[in-house]
């Protein structure tokens, strides 16, 4: 009976993620043909999804340590462990010295990397979209250090709030499995702008995009938000460089990841705020 039951699960597995797949070659393909969806529509159905909390699978995409994904092995502390070591790495190759007192974590999701980075830090702030993230973010790193958390809540239409909100620059600005989520490759650039602002000269940044191979499967999606939210946006690589540096942030170096536990094609980019220039 166990052998069946099994044989079941595997079979429902199988369906289910070809199921998925078909779903992708329809979306991608109506896009290909031009039937791609607004900004506007798409930050919608991002911040309906986002704005309330809901099953398993968004308590995974939340990056929530009880998501039955990590419940096997270390993974979810694995995930800012292996990140801030990254970051380590980055301070020593491009000699930033400055002291981690204020850290921003832009898409602080359940704390997975919070955990790591707050101990270094006397303030994190986490900006997120869903309340309820915020405070799961909030109760980890409590649970960690005594760091101050400060819980920065924005809107997908209106990033830019974190400007009005933020009245201090940061030593450092940290946004991991964000990227891909959000609705556009121009949504990033208001992004970058909104780093580059809040980022203290002398100051560091280590984002994470997916990036695009250039196949046609690894291009930003522009529709149908909900069934395809892990691929909706993707950079070609020397593209988000370019990018960056437009923004006022200064390329160091880009890290890649062409596959990891939780999905494909990751690029880690160190990104520095000029010094101000002595006139």
């Amino acid at each position: 009976m166990s052998s069946l039951v099994s044989g079941v699960s595997i079979a429902a597995r199988r369906a289910k993620r070809l199921a998925r797949n078909g779903e992708e070659l329809v979306q991608r393909a109506l896009a290909g043909m031009g039937a791609r969806q607004s900004e506007t529509r798409i930050s919608a159905d991002s911040q309906a999804y986002w704005g309330r909390p809901g099953d398993d699978r968004w308590r995974a995409n939340s990056h929530w340590r009880d998501a039955s994904v990590f419940h096997d092995g270390d993974l979810w502390s694995r995930l800012g462990r292996e990140h801030l070591e990254l970051f380590e790495r980055g301070v020593r190759m491009t000699g930033f010295s400055r002291r981690w007192d204020r850290v921003i974590d832009w898409g602080c999701g359940g704390g997975a990397n919070a955990i790591w980075f707050a101990p270094r830090a006397q303030e994190y702030i986490g900006v997120d979209i869903s309340a309820d993230t915020l405070r799961e973010c909030a109760g980890e790193v409590a649970r960690a250090c005594d760091t101050r958390f400060t819980s920065i809540a924005v809107d997908v239409d209106d990033p830019e709030a974190a400007l009005r909100k933020i009245d201090e620059p940061c030593d450092i600005f940290l946004s991991f499995y964000v990227f891909e989520l959000i609705p556009t490759p121009e949504y990033g650039e208001r992004l970058l702008r909104i780093a580059s602002q809040l980022l203290a000269p002398g100051g560091l940044a280590l984002i994470q995009v997916k990036y695009d191979s250039g196949s046609w499967r690894t291009k930003s999606r522009r529709r149908s938000y909900r069934s395809g939210l892990a691929e909706m946006t993707t950079y070609p690589i020397a593209a988000f460089w370019e990018l960056a540096a437009r923004t006022g942030l200064r390329p160091e170096a880009v890290h890649l990841v062409p596959r990891n536990e939780l999905d494909v094609r990751y690029a880690y980019f160190f990104l520095s705020k000029p010094a101000a220039q002595v006139v």
